[in-house]
């Protein structure tokens, strides 16, 4: 297939647009010609159930008939023939194994394509666990540094933006702005993406180290390429303008909102169309703060996984090859691998890191940084054992404890395919994490292709309550402070950095959860210092309820 990459177009999608569209400047400025299958819509579930198997879950019919209706687009509206489909086109997805219908992934959109009478179009697996090494897939694409570090900068800059973009969304005075600086910033980094162009060795350097065989040019070049990641600004001099121009939105924070946290399958918690009810856009016009889920914490997991099988498995061996007390040689290599496993691990999840939270700063740092994945597995093992796999494991337990219990989210929705039977087992013990943590406000959702007036009526009753939580939050703040709510805004009219959305002020209040409270106490704090007197002309109880 490498031959053909010049004529061959490679379709992928399945994340939201900002990640698609970034993803698609990567795979450009790689040499690939590329587009982006639409967010997939109810139509696109309909022709999933229509030529795939019964019995699947709500990603697997909205995904495969999203492609099935894209290579209808092509053939029907644009004018193509099947053959000239299925020459032209390549279409990459992810795999995986383990109890969940993503392992059977492939073998769907190749049984809904053939049944849709495009047989034989061609559908690359991209193993999430396959690393550098993705066996027949390299045929076709060129499995390198260059492609795994562009794919991971472009990964993280779309959940930056998307985060930031919610942060900002719920507090913007003028409907719409936050949406209008996203447009442009996506558009602006795609470019940026897509322009990048990846170190190599050149000149009297790279003709001195080829002359010491290929290898060693090989292993010379990757270090460049790592070292050109960890040391320049290609990405974090674009996002700095970009934080630049998401701070021209003006916000007013002085308005108690639920933080409402989005947990669940994968697919579900990322998607922003009909294959989620389109919740977060749902959520935030109901009045809420969202917060989704990156990306970036999936690879986490992955790492933490590698590192902790490590762990689990170094005193296994082959029956009968169990290393004698004296054999010192044996016991020493297996600790060695052990060691090995775990440093590599270790260094690449450190690396990881590093690399998100300077791409953090560099976009305001208002954003969260990755969760400590040890953290995550000590809240949720006594619920849910951390060795079980599958959809998202024991995080979805986790995250419901740590967003909740340590005060980060007044309410978490967890979003499901139906019949996902990794997300079932994670229902069963979270009402046993309910029944613990009493103040917890948690709801889960089943997605399906019809359900969706059921869920948002579902969803506003649980909003409701985490509106009343997040003004309760916010009157007892305001009773606690020395200024009056109008004092508060007239201090914010009189200085407009308290109007920019990546204006940064602490969290640091105990139990304090909403966004409006936090800002009132460092309000109070600032006009305190420069030594402003209250009035308390009017009650703070009664400001918050006629909000």
């Amino acid at each position: 297939m490498a031959p053909q990459r010049p004529h061959t177009t490679l379709l992928f999608g399945g994340l939201t647009f900002r990640h698609e569209h970034l993803l698609k400047g990567v795979f450009e400025s790689l040499g690939y010609k590329t587009a982006v299958v639409p967010t997939p819509n109810v139509n696109a579930f309909q022709l999933g159930k229509e030529y795939g198997n019964n019995g699947q879950c709500n990603p697997t019919y909205f995904t495969v008939g999203n492609l099935v209706q894209y290579v209808q687009h092509l053939r029907d509206v644009e004018g193509m023939s099947t053959q000239e489909i299925i020459d032209s086109y390549i279409f990459l997805t992810a795999g995986a194994c383990g109890p969940c219908r993503f392992g059977m992934y492939e073998a769907e959109y190749r049984l809904a394509l053939r049944n849709a009478g495009f047989d034989g179009f061609r559908v690359l697996l991209f193993q999430q666990k396959g690393g550098l090494k993705q066996g027949d897939l390299e045929a076709g694409l060129k499995m390198d540094l260059d492609f795994f570090m562009g794919m991971l900068n472009a990964f993280n800059a779309g959940d930056l933006l998307n985060e930031v973009a919610n942060q900002v969304r719920a507090f913007e005075t003028t409907p719409g702005a936050t949406d209008k600086a996203l447009a442009e910033s996506t558009e602006f980094m795609y470019q940026v993406m897509k322009s990048k162009r990846p170190a190599k060795l050149e000149g009297k350097v790279a003709d001195l180290v080829s002359s010491r065989g290929k290898k060693t040019f090989d292993i010379a070049e990757q270090a460049i390429k790592f070292l050109d990641q960890l040391t320049t600004d290609d990405y974090l001099e674009p996002l700095r303008q970009v934080s630049r121009r998401l701070d021209e939105v003006e916000v007013d924070r002085l308005q108690p909102k639920p933080i409402v946290k989005i947990t669940g399958e994968f697919w579900a918690q990322t998607t922003e169309g009909d294959g989620n009810f389109n919740m977060f856009r749902f959520l935030t016009n109901e009045g809420a703060e969202i917060i989704t889920e990156p990306i970036a914490t999936w690879i986490a997991y992955m790492l933490w996984q590698t590192k902790i099988k490590a762990r689990d498995r170094k005193d296994l061996v082959e029956k009968g090859e169990e290393p004698k007390w004296y054999e010192l040689g044996k016991r020493a290599q297996i600790e060695a691998t052990y060691l090995k496993k775990r440093a590599i691990a270790g260094f690449a999840d450190t690396v990881f890191r590093r690399e998100y939270a300077r791409m953090v700063e560099a976009l305001g740092g208002t954003a969260h940084e990755i969760v400590d994945m040890d953290e995550m597995e000590a809240l949720a093992h006594d619920f849910y054992h951390s060795r079980s796999e599958g959809g998202e494991g024991h995080l979805e337990v986790a995250k419901n404890i740590y967003y909740s219990h340590k005060y980060y989210a007044h309410m978490v929705l967890s979003l499901k395919p139906f019949g996902c039977m990794p997300s079932t087992q994670s229902d069963g013990a979270q009402s046993a994490v309910v029944n613990r943590y009493k103040d917890m406000i948690f709801l889960p959702i089943e997605t399906s292709g019809e359900g969706e007036i059921n869920a948002h009526s579902r969803v506003q009753m649980a909003l409701g309550e985490a509106k009343a939580k997040a003004k309760r939050e916010f009157a007892e703040v305001l009773e606690s402070l020395p200024y009056s709510l109008e004092e508060l805004r007239a201090y914010v009219d009189l200085n407009p950095e308290l109007k920019r959305p990546l204006y940064k002020f602490p969290r640091k209040t105990p139990k304090v959860v909403g966004t409006a409270a936090h800002f009132a106490i460092h309000l109070t704090e600032r006009m305190q210092a420069e030594g402003i007197r209250p009035s308390r002309a009017t009650t703070n109880a009664n400001a918050v309820a006629a909000q």
